[in-house]
């Protein structure tokens, strides 16, 4: 794993000219704020606004949602670690206009602990802070335990629609309820065959054998519900999208995925398997759910939640109701993620 080859300078500094490459990449539309966070350089005055945040090492994501219609801002950590508490108050002081800043990120212990104590430097300002964790991965935590989960893949959809909802929310109770439905109604879950690496030391992510699938492992290695032979695209797609389907159908707060439902569906890569290997699978992906009648109202597919060379596959639903279709169909545009109108 040492002699993976990788474009970089000082290993130890790669987050901070990751970011300011992400800078350039947006074209004048963000701007590096503080130590190391990327803003908007025009937020309306007024606007609820919405910060996004967490480790860098993961590109596109979180850092690649700041654009048009979407995030107004991420606070940036170092490799695979969350942003510091003073990296998340500078964004958000950065992104507040007078109206509260939504704080919108996956469920991970770092990553809570210091934008909670980021909102705290906030709150000392009198800038309004709410947060929303996703927890989208059902291999972490059953239904009953769901807000224990992790925050996977799921996340690019989650906040494509939070991010038009920030676009005409009166209030932050409004953005808030908004993004607590679309994180409740979005499931995903994963598998890794490598592991990715830690730039600065070379070292992986975690260990799996060469003939073996970790079945539900997190983005960074967490343990997932089982390890599985290594088998073909067609017998894994199924075993991947029955845990999604039984998650709805066993958590009493949402209804089961049933025929006429509309859905978004994400086939990510976790960063080295190919599109080719995605492609295949989303082919599998599509006839289980037309047999099921379930409706795909946008497909979104390729390397968007990634963890270095990993080599994995993740899937994410996200069920459409009326709101959150209206929302889904505002046109959007950044780094990450683009979408035409509807």
């Amino acid at each position: 794993m040492s002699d993976i080859k990788k474009l970089v300078n000082d290993p130890l500094k790669v987050a901070d000219e990751l970011l300011d490459g992400l800078v350039e990449a947006y074209d004048g539309d963000c701007e590096k704020v503080g130590r190391r966070s990327i803003v908007k350089t025009s937020i309306p005055a007024g606007k609820v606004a919405l910060l996004v945040g967490g480790g860098s090492g993961h590109e596109p994501i979180y850092h690649g949602l700041v654009g048009k219609n979407l995030a107004d801002g991420a606070a940036c950590g170092d490799i695979f670690a969350a942003p510091s508490p003073d990296i998340v108050f500078e964004a958000t002081e950065a992104v507040n206009k007078g109206n509260g800043v939504l704080y919108l990120y996956g469920n991970y212990a770092g990553d809570v602990m210091n934008f909670d104590m980021g909102a705290e430097l906030a709150e000392e300002e009198d800038i309004d802070v709410r947060t929303v964790l996703i927890w989208d991965d059902v291999c972490s935590a059953p239904p009953t335990e769901k807000k224990n989960r992790r925050g996977i893949a799921g996340l690019v959809p989650v906040v494509k629609l939070v991010g038009a909802a920030s676009q005409t929310a009166q209030s932050l109770d409004e953005l808030e309820a908004t993004a607590k439905k679309a994180v409740l109604q979005t499931r995903s879950v994963g598998v890794s065959m490598a592991p990715g690496s830690i730039p600065a030391s070379g070292k992986p992510t975690f260990e799996i054998a060469e003939n073996e699938i970790g079945l539900g492992m997190g983005i960074h290695g967490e343990p997932g519900v089982k390890e599985i032979p290594m088998t073909t695209a067609d017998e894994l797609t199924p075993m991947m999208l029955d845990l999604v389907f039984e998650d709805f159908e066993k958590d009493e707060e949402v209804a089961e995925l049933s025929a006429g439902d509309e859905i978004v569906l994400l086939v990510n890569s976790l960063g080295a398997t190919t599109m080719m290997e995605c492609l295949i699978c989303l082919r599998k992906a599509k006839e289980i759910l037309n047999a099921r009648g379930i409706v795909v109202r946008d497909t979104i597919v390729g390397p968007l939640v990634t963890c270095q060379e990993m080599a994995g596959i993740s899937f994410s639903v996200t069920r459409l109701d009326d709101e959150l279709r209206t929302l889904w169909d505002m046109p959007c545009e950044s780094v990450c993620y683009s979408k035409m109108q509807s």
